[in-house]
C-alpha cells in the first residue's frame, strides 16, 4: 500500500481539475492505497523569495500553510498535482506551492512517482504541454523521483462540467508504461462502457 498525496490547485469551487483529482483518488483507493487530497483553495502560501536558507535549514523561514503541505509531501510515496490550465500554464497556486517545496530538495523525501492532472477549455494536444513541462522540470530536480504519468482532459470550461462525453488523454514517457496503463484502464473501465485505446510512437 502506498501513501498517495493529491494536491488540487484550482481556487474555484467544484473545479474540473478538482473533480479529476477526486476521480484519481477514487481509483487509487480502489487499488488499496492510502489517499489524501489537499486543496490549495483558502490556503495561505506566500511566494518564495529565493533566499535559499531552506537548503541549509531544510525548512522555510516563512510559516504558513505551505509548512503543513510540504511535510505531507515529504512523507508521501506518490505525489499527484492537479491543475487547471491558465494561459497554457499550470495555475499560479501550484507554481507557488512547488517553489515553496524547495526544502524537500535537501531532505530525505519518500516520493518516487509523480503524476500530473490537468483540465482546460481547449482540447488541442499542445494545450497542457507547457504546464506539464514545468511540473516535469520540478520532478527532474529530485533524483529518486520520476514523472510516472500525465492526464489531460480538455474541452471543458464551466465548473463541475467534467466529464461526460469527453475524451481523456493519458500521456506517459515510455512505451512500456503506455501498455501497462492501457491494460489497467481496460480492466478497470470494462463495466463502465468507455472505449480505451493506446497510441505508441512505434
Amino acid at each position: 500500500m502506498k501513501k498517495v498525496l493529491i494536491i488540487s490547485s484550482s481556487l474555484r469551487k467544484n473545479a474540473n481539475s478538482e473533480q479529476l483529482a477526486a476521480s484519481f483518488a477514487d481509483g487509487a483507493k480502489a487499488a488499496g492505497h492510502d489517499v489524501e487530497i489537499v486543496s490549495l483553495r483558502d490556503k495561505e502560501v506566500k511566494f518564495c523569495i529565493g533566499c535559499f536558507v531552506c537548503q541549509k535549514t531544510k525548512r522555510c523561514f516563512m510559516h504558513d500553510d505551505a509548512d503543513v503541505i510540504r511535510e505531507k509531501m515529504l512523507h508521501a510515496d506518490v505525489l499527484v498535482f492537479a491543475t487547471p490550465i491558465y494561459y497554457y500554464e499550470m495555475s499560479g497556486a501550484l507554481k507557488t506551492m512547488l517553489d515553496r517545496a524547495n526544502p524537500l530538495f535537501v531532505s530525505d523525501y519518500r516520493f518516487h512517482k509523480v503524476y500530473a492532472l490537468a483540465t482546460a477549455a481547449e482540447d488541442a494536444e499542445y494545450v497542457p504541454q507547457k504546464a506539464f513541462s514545468g511540473i516535469e522540470g520540478w520532478v527532474d530536480c529530485f533524483e529518486k523521483a520520476e514523472l510516472a504519468g500525465l492526464f489531460f482532459c480538455g474541452g471543458i470550461n464551466d465548473a463541475a462540467e467534467a466529464f461526460p462525453a469527453k475524451q481523456v488523454a493519458v500521456l506517459v514517457p515510455t512505451t512500456v508504461l503506455a501498455q501497462q496503463h492501457f491494460q489497467t484502464f481496460s480492466e478497470r473501465f470494462l463495466s463502465f462502457g468507455p472505449t480505451v485505446d493506446v497510441i505508441c510512437r512505434f
